[in-house]
C-alpha cells in the first residue's frame, strides 16, 4: 500500500468512531492506510483492532498523512488541533486538513489562513446523518475550500458518506450545515409542540411519533417542498404555483383547526401560529390571503 492516501483521523467520539471504523474496514479496497488519535484510549484500542494505526500524538498523525479528518467538539478543540498540526514538524505542502466539526460561519476562513502559511490546504466539511449514517457510510458531507483542496479529500469522502456536495469557496460547507441544521432543530421544536397538544388531547404521543416516521418515510418530510432553486416569489399559472397553493390550502385549514384545538384544551402552540402566519409567503405567495 505504499502508494495508499494516508488518512489520519482525530476525534473518535459518536460520530467520529464510527466514521473511522468506516475507514478502517474499507482502506484496503480504497486505497487508504488509516491512522488515528484520541486523547481517550478506548476507542483508539476499539480502531486498531479494525485495522487502523495507533500515533502517539496529533502532531505525529499530521506528519505522517496525506489527509487529516478532524471531528472534535467545538470551535476551540478544532483550533487547538489545528495549533498542534502546524506546529509538528514535518507537517507542510502535501497535507490536507477535512474538519468535520460543525463550527462558526467565519471559523473555516479563519483557519485556512491559518494553514495556507504552512502550505496546508484546509476545507470545512462538516457532516450530517448521525452516527447511523457515520456507520455505514450514508453521511452527507457539505464541503467548502477550494477545487485542488476538494479533490484532494474525495476518495476519503467518497467511502464515508453517500452524498458528497461541494458547495464552495472555504465555509460554504459549515454554511451549508447551519441551514440544514436549523430545519432540523425547528424541526424538533414542532414536534415537541405537537406532542404536547396530543397528549393534552388524551392521545398516546409515542404512537403519533410512529406515524410521524412511518409518513415522512413516504412524503419525504420538510423536504417535500424544497425542489425549488430560487426562493423568489411564484409566477401565477407555473408547476410551483399551482402545486404549492394546494399544499397551503390544505396547511392553513389545518393549521386553523391545530390551532382552534389548542386554544380549546390550554396548550400554547407559537411554532403552529408562526407557520399558519408565515408558510405562504415561504412557498413564495407575495399577496397575503386567509
Amino acid at each position: 500500500m505504499s502508494d495508499a492516501v494516508r488518512v489520519g483521523f482525530v476525534g473518535l467520539g459518536d460520530i467520529g468512531k464510527p466514521m473511522a471504523a468506516r475507514l478502517a474496514r474499507r482502506q484496503a479496497e480504497a486505497g487508504l492506510a488509516l491512522s488515528v488519535f484520541d486523547i481517550a484510549e478506548a476507542p483508539v484500542a476499539e480502531l486498531v483492532e479494525a485495522g487502523a494505526k495507533a500515533a502517539d500524538g496529533v502532531g505525529s498523525l499530521a506528519a505522517g498523512s496525506d489527509v487529516l479528518c478532524v471531528m472534535v467538539n467545538n470551535d476551540d478543540q478544532v483550533r487547538s488541533v489545528l495549533g498542534e498540526v502546524l506546529a509538528a514538524e514535518g507537517t507542510g505542502a502535501g497535507l490536507t486538513v477535512a474538519v468535520h466539526s460543525t463550527v462558526a460561519p467565519a471559523t473555516p476562513a479563519e483557519l485556512e489562513a491559518l494553514a495556507a502559511r504552512r502550505g496546508v490546504r484546509l476545507v470545512d466539511a462538516p457532516v450530517s446523518g448521525g452516527a447511523m449514517g457515520a456507520g455505514t457510510g450514508e453521511l452527507a458531507v457539505m464541503v467548502g475550500g477550494s477545487a485542488d483542496a476538494f479533490a484532494a479529500v474525495r476518495p476519503v469522502l467518497d467511502v464515508l458518506a453517500k452524498k458528497v456536495v461541494h458547495a464552495g469557496a472555504i465555509g460554504a460547507g459549515t454554511r451549508f450545515k447551519l441551514a440544514r441544521n436549523l430545519m432540523h432543530y425547528a424541526a424538533f421544536t414542532a414536534a415537541t409542540e405537537a406532542q404536547r397538544l396530543a397528549e393534552a388531547a388524551g392521545l398516546d404521543i409515542a404512537a403519533l411519533g410512529d406515524v410521524v416516521r412511518h409518513t415522512d418515510a413516504l412524503t419525504g418530510g420538510p423536504g417535500a417542498i424544497m425542489h425549488r432553486d430560487t426562493t423568489a416569489a411564484l409566477e401565477p399559472g407555473s408547476f410551483w404555483f399551482t402545486t404549492f397553493d394546494h399544499v397551503r390550502r390544505l396547511a392553513e385549514k389545518d393549521l386553523d383547526f391545530a390551532i382552534a384545538l389548542a386554544e380549546e384544551l390550554g396548550v400554547d402552540v407559537p411554532m403552529a401560529r408562526i407557520a399558519r402566519d408565515g408558510l405562504a409567503s415561504g412557498l413564495g405567495f407575495r399577496e397575503e390571503r386567509s
